[in-house]
């Protein structure tokens, strides 16, 4: 039996700059579900979560649209101009909605509506008791190229130790404010990063390499298979 919850937090304030399309593309429909939804659905989807945070941006006019009809363990707050503002808008939100320092948050994203439960399940089991918490991630399988400012090879950095970065990320709340004010002025683009700063290491938990974020318009093509294959249950 833990002394703490559980809580989902999911950063969808953004505007989808670099997609070009009409609207923010956590709302775009892919699998018949606005990517929101899935989202949403799958930190619902873990019976252990407390209640689920979604940070918007103050002139979303869709949030209404994907908000799950008749859950109390869903709710929202508007975050800010970085990622880094939105989270800590929402722990202030988890706090006001009653969770404590030593609870626990699940941070995601919105994009990365096609992430596995079983994923999910995972880093709970192998975090949740971490002081560091960790995240869901994957080896880096390619060679790797750092381009010059012609976009012409400059070197092959080793692959040997990279990981590539995916969410849900999980760490105990009170220490994720505390890294979140102390980088409140520096660019990061992960929860992880600002533990990093706090003088934590984060614990890597494998993931499935599909839960990929839902960045370019052709991403959509391998994220509607993805989610085709959740919703019939061949990828939970």
């Amino acid at each position: 039996m833990t002394d703490y919850r559980l809580w989902g937090l999911i950063a969808a304030a953004g505007v989808g700059q670099r997609m070009d399309s009409e609207g923010p593309k956590q709302y775009h429909r892919i699998a018949g579900r606005p990517v929101l939804g899935w989202s949403i659905d799958a930190l619902l989807g873990m019976p252990d979560v407390t209640g689920v945070m979604v940070v918007r941006n103050a002139d979303d006019r869709y949030f209404e649209t994907v908000l799950p009809s008749g859950d109390s363990r869903c709710s929202d707050c508007v975050g800010g101009a970085q990622r880094q503002a939105s989270v800590r808008a929402g722990l202030a939100a988890l706090r006001h909605w009653g969770a404590d320092a030593d609870d626990r948050v699940l941070v995601h994203d919105a994009a990365r509506p096609a992430v596995r439960r079983d994923d999910i399940r995972r880093l709970i089991e192998q975090v949740a008791d971490d002081p560091d918490g960790g995240l869901l991630a994957a080896p880096v399988r390619d060679t790797l190229k750092r381009a010059d400012r012609d976009r012409r090879v400059a070197s092959t950095p080793s692959r040997e130790g990279l990981w590539q970065a995916m969410t849900p990320q999980l760490f105990p709340l009170g220490r994720l404010e505390s890294a979140l004010a102390m980088v409140a002025d520096d660019a990061v683009t992960d929860e992880a990063q600002a533990m990093e700063r706090l003088g934590a290491r984060p614990r890597l938990v494998a993931g499935d390499p599909g839960n990929i974020k839902y960045t370019y318009p052709q991403d959509a093509y391998w994220l509607a298979w993805a989610l085709d294959r959740k919703w019939t249950g061949e990828g939970a």
